[in-house]
This record gives C-alpha cells, structure tokens and sequence, in this order.
C-alpha cells in the first residue's frame, strides 16, 4: 500500500487543534504527526481543510427505510445495503451500526426473520462495501421469538451491538397509549383493531421480558458485544440495565436519567438530528440540553447519517465547547463505548479512517474520506 502524507490540514486531535499540520499515512495506520519529511510519500495538500478521525455512528436505521422506502415497497438487499454504504461514505462515517429493530409487533422490516436477513445481507455485502458496516441489533424486550434469531446473528458476528428497547405505552418516548397508536398508525397505516391486539401482546409477553433479556446479555458478554439500553426515563431503569451488562444509554428521556447513567458509568447517546433542529422528535430532553449539561458522551445519526458533521460542526459555538470536544462526541467517545479501540482519533498507530472537511458558506461537507488509508470518496464541490 502506498504511503501518503497529507499536508497543511487543520488537524483535529484528542485534546486539541493544529493549524497547518502533516499526516503520514502508511499500511492502512497512522504513523507520524506533522512529520519533518514524508519518505517519498505521495503528497495531498489539504489547506483550508479540517481533518479529523472518520466518525462512528452506533445507531442509525437508515438501511430500514433503504430496504424500505415506503410501507410494503421493498428494494433488493444488496442494492440497499450498497446505498446505505455510499451515503455514509458521504457523510463522512467510516464506521456505521446499522440498527435493525427486531420487533415483530412493529410490521414492515422490524419482522423479526426480514430484519435477520437484512443482517445477513450486509455481511455478505461488506467485502465491497467503502467503509465499516456494523450491525446494532435492537431487541424489543416484549418480542417472544426474537432471541433464537439474536443468538444466531451474536454467535455468527453478524451482529456488533446489542440494545434493548422497550416501546410499550406508558414509559420511555412514548407516554401514554395514544402515543404509541399515533406512532403505529401512522408508520404502519395498522387498523384499530390490528392495533388493540398488538397491545394486548405486548403486555402477555412483558411478563416474561427481563429472562429473555438475561439470557441475551450473557450472550452478548461472551462474545465481546457491548450492551445498550434504550430510552431510558428513570435512574431505577439505569439500575437494571447495568446490572446486565449494559454499557450505554441511549436517548435517556431525561436531565435526571442521564445523570444516573453517567454516575454508574454508561456512556450515554443522543441523536445528531435533534442538534440540528433544536429539539427532539418525540418531546424528550433535546440533544444540545444534554451536551451543555455535560452528560452527553456520544452522538448518531438516528434517523438521519447527513445530520452528524454539521450537528458537531456547530456545537462550538452553540454549547461552548472546543472543536476537539465536539468531535470526539462522534468518534473517541462512540469508539470506546463500542469496545473499539483501533479507531476514533488521530494518534499513532490507530487505523487510518479519516474524513477532509471542506465549509461551503458555513454547511461543512466531507470533501474527502480514507478508511485504512484508502480513499473511498472525493467529492468536488467548487467546479470553477
């Protein structure tokens, strides 16, 4: 593999920025900052760019709705994942879990044998794809027949990440059981009727939850998989979800419960949509709220992998925080969480997953990104 030494950069590291600075990159790693020569190695000048570490997205389901743009209307696996792989490319994400719902109860590609599949569809198509695909597999705690496809896809490695959600009405984003029809009507166009004995289900089946989810996160530790709980709304739910493993919180619902997973050492997560605009989806706590509290560790893409370089990009100077502190929200901090520690920074040693940001009158753009040292994208923004 060729060596490249990239010039004039305004580097984002761990702990700080430098202006006018030099990376040598050779055999897919990091091997020298601002080096006093290159060896020979190709050089690019990236002046006027800001280069930082390729970001990690720990939670996006934007491969479901590439699988399925529109309720019932369904893409070729392979063609999806492809799209799915190039639009984070794109955004400027060199690794990406791509969260599948199992979730029967929720229809469409949250089946639990359909979102298995897509799985598997990814793994086959990774050997081509541009950058790091990753599967979070989202267990949806009142399923009864997920878990034998769960084990299947833990033990296989087919899947990265492991959360547990739990949408019954009455906790976590939705409040109340008109919160959740609303939700599945409007998703899923489901009938009254469909929707009082999807209810009535998921109530049977919460009685036996919290087995299932032993079992599961055994599982998860023995193979090395990090655990995360989902929508969080009280420090006594924290409380339960570490004491089976789980690692991180994900959209904690409020200040008081993100609070409790920071105390008890969770890294907590929250989406990069809701920076850019201004509040959240479903009307829990905003994302912004959170940073300027100081408990947010991480942020993803949720619904939207477009939303995280500019999301980051203003938080300087919406929440006060420097540049390498608003970086390391999607990339240190989501990298340690997963248990990864051969990315997320630029440092010595660490894999060569990089991204060249380029401002067009204040929206930044990934120009360029590098995935173990291979460029995978160059994107040409200004044709004059």
């Amino acid at each position: 593999m060729n060596s490249i030494l990239l010039t004039h950069a305004r580097v984002v590291l761990a702990n700080e920025v430098l202006d006018d600075c030099a990376l040598l990159l050779e055999e897919g790693r990091i091997t020298a900052i601002d080096p006093a020569h290159g060896h020979g190695a190709r050089e690019l000048d990236l002046s006027g760019r800001t280069l930082m570490p390729g970001m990690i997205d720990l939670h996006c389901d934007a491969l479901e709705k590439e699988v399925e743009p529109r309720p019932g209307v369904h893409f070729p696996l392979d063609f999806a994942c492809a799209q799915a792989d190039r639009r984070n490319a794109t955004a400027g994400i060199t690794t990406v879990f791509h969260a599948l719902s199992f979730a029967n109860h929720e229809l469409g590609v949250r089946n639990n044998a359909f979102a298995a599949e897509i799985a598997r569809a990814m793994a086959a198509f990774q050997p081509h794809a541009l950058i790091d695909n990753r599967i979070h597999a989202r267990y949806e705690v009142t399923d009864e027949s997920a878990p034998p496809l769960l084990a299947e896809l833990l033990e296989s490695g087919m899947a990265h990440l492991l959360s547990f959600m739990d949408h019954s009405p009455g906790q976590g984003q939705f409040k109340d059981v008109a919160a959740y029809r609303a939700y599945l009507s409007r998703a899923y166009k489901t009938t009254d009727a469909a929707l009082d004995m999807l209810l009535a289900q998921k109530a049977e089946a919460a009685t036996s939850a919290m087995t299932r989810m032993s079992t599961l996160a055994k599982l998860a530790r023995q193979q090395g998989i990090a655990l995360a709980s989902h929508d969080d709304d009280s420090p006594e739910k924290i409380a339960t979800l570490i004491d089976l493993g789980a690692v991180i919180s994900e959209f904690p619902v409020n200040l008081e419960t993100a609070q409790a997973a920071k105390v008890r050492g969770m890294a907590t997560l929250f989406g990069a949509p809701n920076i850019l605009r201004g509040r959240s989806q479903s009307g829990s706590m905003r994302a912004l709220d959170a940073v300027l509290a100081g408990v947010a560790d991480c942020l993803c893409g949720d619904y939207s992998a477009a939303a995280l370089l500019p999301s980051v990009m203003r938080l300087p100077q919406l929440a006060g925080i420097d540049l390498a502190q608003a970086v390391a929200l999607v990339t240190r901090n989501p990298a340690r969480a997963a248990g990864l520690d051969d990315r997320g920074e630029i440092a010595v040693g660490k894999r060569a997953d990089l991204i060249a940001v380029k401002d067009l009158g204040g929206l930044p753009q990934a120009e360029r990104v590098w995935v173990k040292g291979v460029q995978v994208l160059s994107a040409h923004f200004d044709h004059a």
